[in-house]
C-alpha cells in the first residue's frame, strides 16, 4: 500500500458490519420465542421490547387504506421505560394509537404524508410539543427517503398470508408493503410482519422469505378501509355540471388518454358520465383509456362499456376483489387472479406516465396555490403533490402533453395537465377561494420551515368550478392568472372583487370558458345522465361481481 494511502487510512480500523452485527445481536435475544420466523401471537409485546431500541427509526405501515393495526396496537403497549424516543415513519397517521405512542412517550418524532382522520389531534399535539415533525411528505418522497436518509431500523408491516418458511402473500392490497420491507431488509434492519393467517401453501409469493425476520399471526385481520367508494346517490347536479364541463372543456379539448382521478364526488361523476354524456360526444376510444388509480366502483360502467384499456392500482378497494380478478385484461393481476397493487410504482406512473391529474382541495389562493391543511388541521397531502406536479424529467410525448406548449421556441417541452376541480364553497359555507391559505399560519404554528402547500399554483393548468373553467396555462403573466381564477370564483370574496366587464375578453382569449361556451346547458346537468345512480346499480353493471361493504348496501 502506498504511503499516502496508509496515512489516510491511519487510525483504528473501521468495522464495516455494525448494522448487521446489531441486527444479529437483537435477533438472538428473541430466538427462543420463535419457531423458525413465526412468533406466537401473545408474545408480540415482549418481542418488541427486545427488538426495538430507544431512538430507532420505525416504519409503521399505515397507508390511507391498509393498516398494520395489530402491530400498531402492540407498539402502543410496550413499556416506555424500555422503549422510547422512537422516530416514526408513517405514510398515513390514521389510527388513535398512532398518536397514543407519542402521548405515552414511546415515540417523539414523526415523518409522515397524510393524517386525515387524526389531523385535528396531530395539530394540537404539535402545539403542545407532545411530538415533533420532521417533514410532511408526498408518498413517493417518503418512500424515496427510506432509501436515503430515513432508512428504518425496524419495519412493522401487514400481509394477507404467510407460509411457514416466511414467504408473504399480500394479494390485492400489496400497497407499500414491499417498498418498506426492501428499504429495511437490505440495510440490515428488522422486518416484523403481521398476517391474517399462516398457511402451508400461498396463492403466489409477493415478498420472499429471505427479506423477513419475524411473522406473527394477528388476533384479527388488519384494518382495511373502503376509501375510494363513492355512493352515486350522493352525486349532485352541481357535480354533474362540473363533470360535463371537465369532459368537454379539458378531456376532449386536450385528448387526455392517461390520467389519475383523485377521490371525490366530482371525479365519480365524470366516471359515471363517460358511458352516457361522453358517448354522446363520440369520445369513446379517444379519451380516458389508461388509468392510474385504485379500483373505483364508479369506474365499473366505463370499463363494462369499453372505455377503459388498463388500470394500474395504488392499492385495492374493499368489495372489488372478485371484479378485478374477473377483468385481467384491464387490471394488473397475478396468476392467482388478484390484482397486484403497488403504491410506490403507482405514484411513479401517476407522475411520469399520466397526462393528467385531476383532484380537489379545501382552499385555493389567488395565485392558484392550494392546500388541504386548514386552520387547526395538520392533514398532510398523500400523493397529490406528486401527481399534481409537472414531471420536468419527462421526455415521451403525447397529444395532451404537447397541447400545453405555448411557445414557438425550437427548444420547448410539453406539460402535464394538473386540474383542480372544486365548488366555490365548502360545507359550512366556507369559501374555497381565500386571500391566504390557512396552511401558512398552521405551518408557522407547527414550526415548519415551509408552509404545507399541497399543489403550487405554477403547476396548476386548469381550475374547474360550477361557474366555469380557468385555463391558467394560457396566462401570459401572474395578473392574467389571477384574473382568470377570480372570474370563476363565484360569490366568494375573491370572485366578488372581480370586474365582470373583463369576462368577454377572457373568453375570447381562451382564458376562461363558461358552460355555454362549451355548448352545455346548465339545465341538462341531471342525475338521469349518470350511468349508475346507486351502489345497487353498480353491482348490476358488474354482473354481481362487485360486493360492496354492508355500510353501502341499501337493499
Amino acid at each position: 500500500m502506498s504511503t499516502h494511502i496508509s496515512k489516510l487510512k491511519a487510525g483504528t480500523p473501521r468495522i464495516w458490519t455494525t448494522r448487521r452485527d446489531e441486527k444479529k445481536r437483537r435477533m438472538e435475544k428473541v430466538r427462543s420465542m420463535l419457531n423458525g420466523v413465526i412468533l406466537p401471537t401473545d408474545h408480540i409485546v415482549d418481542a418488541m421490547e427486545v427488538l426495538l431500541v430507544s431512538g430507532d427509526r420505525v416504519a409503521l405501515e399505515g397507508n390511507n387504506q391498509k393498516q398494520a393495526s395489530f402491530l400498531s396496537q402492540a407498539l402502543s403497549s410496550v413499556n416506555p421505560q424500555v422503549v422510547n424516543n422512537l422516530h416514526m415513519i408513517m405514510s398515513s397517521v390514521s389510527r388513535p394509537e398512532h398518536l397514543d405512542i407519542f402521548e405515552k412517550n414511546i415515540a417523539s418524532k414523526l415523518d409522515f404524508s397524510y393524517a386525515g382522520p387524526q389531523s385535528l389531534r396531530i395539530a394540537q399535539m404539535v402545539e403542545d410539543q407532545t411530538l415533533s415533525i420532521g417533514s410532511i411528505h408526498t408518498y413517493l418522497e417518503l418512500y424515496g427517503r427510506m432509501f436515503v436518509d430515513l432508512t428504518p431500523n425496524i419495519a412493522l408491516v401487514a400481509a394477507d398470508k404467510a407460509d411457514r418458511q416466511g414467504n408473504l402473500y399480500t394479494g390485492a392490497n400489496t400497497e407499500e408493503t414491499p417498498t418498506i420491507i426492501e428499504a429495511t431488509a437490505f440495510r440490515d434492519g428488522i422486518v416484523i410482519v403481521q398476517v391474517n393467517e399462516i398457511v402451508d401453501e400461498l396463492p403466489r409469493v409477493d415478498v420472499p422469505a429471505s427479506w423477513i425476520d419475524v411473522i406473527v399471526e394477528a388476533d384479527q385481520p388488519y384494518q382495511l378501509e373502503a376509501l375510494f367508494t363513492r355512493d352515486p346517490r350522493h352525486i349532485k347536479e352541481t357535480h354533474i355540471l362540473m363533470g360535463m364541463m371537465a369532459i368537454r372543456g379539458i378531456y376532449e379539448r386536450h385528448q387526455v388518454q392517461s390520467l389519475n382521478h383523485g377521490i371525490g364526488f366530482n371525479t365519480a361523476a365524470i366516471e359515471l358520465l363517460l358511458p352516457t354524456y361522453g358517448e354522446s360526444l363520440g369520445l369513446r376510444g379517444k379519451i380516458c383509456k389508461n388509468w392510474v388509480l385504485n379500483p373505483h366502483p364508479t369506474l365499473i360502467p366505463a370499463i363494462e362499456s369499453g372505455w377503459v384499456e388498463s388500470v394500474h392500482c395504488f392499492g385495492g378497494e374493499v368489495g372489488m376483489e372478485k371484479y378485478t380478478a374477473a377483468r385481467p385484461d384491464v387490471f394488473f393481476t397475478g396468476h392467482d387472479g388478484t390484482i397486484r397493487s403497488n403504491r410506490a410504482m403507482g405514484q411513479v406512473a401517476g407522475q411520469y406516465a399520466a397526462d393528467m391529474f385531476i383532484g380537489a382541495s379545501l382552499q385555493i389562493d389567488p395565485d392558484g396555490n392550494s392546500s388541504t391543511v386548514t386552520s387547526g388541521r395538520l392533514s398532510g397531502f398523500g400523493g397529490a403533490p406528486n401527481m399534481g406536479s409537472d414531471a420536468r424529467g419527462r421526455r415521451h410525448d403525447t397529444e395532451a402533453w404537447l397541447n400545453m406548449i405555448k411557445d414557438q421556441d425550437p427548444i420547448v417541452r410539453g406539460r402535464k395537465l394538473v386540474v383542480q376541480m372544486v365548488e366555490t364553497f365548502q360545507s359550512g359555507d366556507q369559501p374555497t377561494f381565500v386571500d391566504q391559505l390557512d396552511a401558512i399560519q398552521v405551518g408557522h404554528d407547527a414550526g415548519l420551515p415551509l408552509a404545507p402547500v399541497m399543489i403550487y399554483g405554477d403547476d396548476v393548468t386548469h381550475v374547474v368550478t360550477e361557474e366555469g373553467i380557468a385555463y391558467l396555462y394560457k396566462a401570459q403573466n401572474i395578473e392574467e392568472r389571477r384574473t382568470a381564477l377570480a372570474a370563476i370564483a363565484g360569490v366568494t370574496p375573491l370572485g366578488q372583487r372581480h370586474d365582470t366587464d373583463l369576462n368577454e375578453k377572457l373568453r375570447q382569449d381562451g382564458l376562461i370558458a363558461f358552460p355555454e361556451d362549451l355548448e352545455i346547458r346548465r339545465t341538462d346537468a341531471k342525475r338521469s345522465l349518470l350511468a349508475a345512480k346507486s351502489i345497487e346499480e353498480l353491482v348490476e353493471w358488474s354482473d354481481g361481481l362487485y360486493e360492496p361493504p354492508s355500510k353501502f348496501r341499501s337493499w
